[in-house]
């Protein structure tokens, strides 16, 4: 692991302790050595890196600080980045160069944050694997014959691995919380429309990004989290409550009705609400406000597919009519408004990132893939209900690992918190995180 986060790098940087070039070097040298067999880092921008770290070593000597400055990173290879290749990977995108930087490459720049290069995606960002064409397979640093997750499983491997101490992600469904569960990390889908996402096109394109997309950090601890989200984002997000753990109340959703859930992230839940508990919380395992939850998970997928085809069926189906693109806007309304009420009684909900931990690669096509969970055979596609908790009615939710599994496979939970409330979410993620590590 690297030795030092992304505060305490800018930090060491500002009190002269280390520079930003002999941390830009350093990180190079960890990709170079690590990343072969791992494959996350997969566009490299080296040179460009070195010049800008002694730039703001320029900077520093000058007396000027920022957040992040001479902080090494990556970020998804899915953000536009002047100069680099964007294809999302497409074959046909190979030759793809962006020119101009996404919105939120920008703001980490500005921020002082040195870009190394970018991490890998599945085919259209379209799996919780990270495989394509133009760049092969990424693996999970804790067992190489594991996925890393998708659509952000460079991102989080190349964290896991310690090559770098801050992400850039994206996700719809489960995107960025997936990959953080499989790999022990943390990563943040914030609330729908929190973050520009202008410059996460699908390449060759500049128009509307998907319905219920964001895009959002990652990072090896919950300050650095929080530090970038608050970088990114276009307004101040309110501070979380004040409370101590004896004043919070939890909803536990270590069960659901239809996906499967794996006796080791089973019991990692139990465990997260055991502690919770002990620490005062009041922490329930049912509630009547919770909503349908199979109604929601069949809005989402349908609101899901119809977006990212962009109401051309794959299967050459119909496509929906815009009366039925209005019913799930109004499905989803609901939603919403169900949540809100929900969160009118509870500070957060904890529920998996997914029901497994990082399975085996598979490259059958997702809707048709498998998935043992407990020794029994499970349709692949359910899992993405983990996803749609958070996802449909457009809320905030922080993936945080809270242990391992008896093949010492990293489980990651996901702390879902109220429209807005996105520090809450980190906050409470931050306080199981500290119990089950305690």
């Amino acid at each position: 692991m690297a030795e030092r986060g992304a505060i305490e790098t800018a930090a060491a940087i500002a009190g002269g302790e280390t520079s930003a070039r002999a941390e830009c070097d350093a990180a190079i040298a960890r990709i170079e050595a690590l990343d072969g067999p791992i494959n996350a880092v997969v566009v490299h921008d080296f040179e460009r890196a070195r010049a800008a770290a002694d730039e703001a070593d320029d900077a520093v000597a000058r007396g000027e600080r920022g957040p992040l400055l001479g902080v090494p990173m990556t970020v998804k290879e899915a953000f536009d980045v002047a100069g680099l290749p964007t294809t999302w990977g497409f074959e046909q995108h190979r030759g793809f160069i962006a020119q101009t930087d996404a919105v939120a490459v920008r703001r980490l720049k500005t921020a002082g944050a040195i870009i190394l290069g970018k991490t890998n995606v599945p085919v259209g960002l379209a799996d919780h694997q990270s495989v394509n064409p133009v760049y092969g397979r990424t693996r999970n640093p804790f067992d190489l014959d594991r996925s890393p997750g998708g659509s952000s499983g460079g991102s989080a491997a190349a964290l896991a691995s310690g090559m770098v101490p801050l992400e850039l992600g994206s996700d719809i469904g489960g995107s960025i919380r997936v990959p953080a569960a499989f790999n022990g990390v943390w990563g943040h889908k914030p609330t729908y429309g929190a973050l520009d996402v202008d410059g996460h096109y699908f390449p060759t394109t500049d128009g509307h990004a998907p319905v219920m997309a964001v895009i959002g950090p990652m990072a090896r601890n919950a300050d650095d989290l929080a530090l970038a989200l608050d970088l990114l984002a276009d307004r101040p997000f309110a501070r979380a409550d004040a409370r101590a753990p004896g004043e919070l109340r939890i909803l536990l959703m270590a069960t659901h009705p239809f996906a499967a859930i794996a006796a080791p992230v089973a019991g990692a839940l139990e465990r997260v609400g055991a502690a919770l508990e002990a620490a005062g919380a009041r922490v329930d395992r049912h509630s009547p406000l919770v909503p349908d939850l199979s109604a929601q998970f069949g809005h989402f997928m349908q609101l899901l597919m119809t977006a990212l085809t962009r109401g051309v069926p794959a299967d050459g189906s119909d496509p929906p009519s815009l009366t039925q693109w209005f019913d799930l806007l109004d499905h989803q309304a609901r939603a919403v408004r169900g949540w809100s009420a929900l969160f009118a009684e509870y500070d957060a909900v904890i529920a998996p990132a997914f029901g497994v931990t990082a399975y085996p690669h598979d490259d059958t096509e997702v809707f048709q893939r498998s998935l043992t969970v407990d020794g029994a055979p499970t349709r692949y596609g359910l899992q993405l209900a983990f996803s749609a908790l958070a996802t449909f009615p457009n809320l905030p939710a922080t993936a945080a690992p809270v242990g391992t599994d008896p093949n010492g496979l990293p489980i990651g939970v996901q702390v879902i918190a109220a429209q807005w409330k996105d520090h809450q979410a980190i906050a409470v993620a931050r306080l199981v995180h500290d119990l089950i590590q305690a």
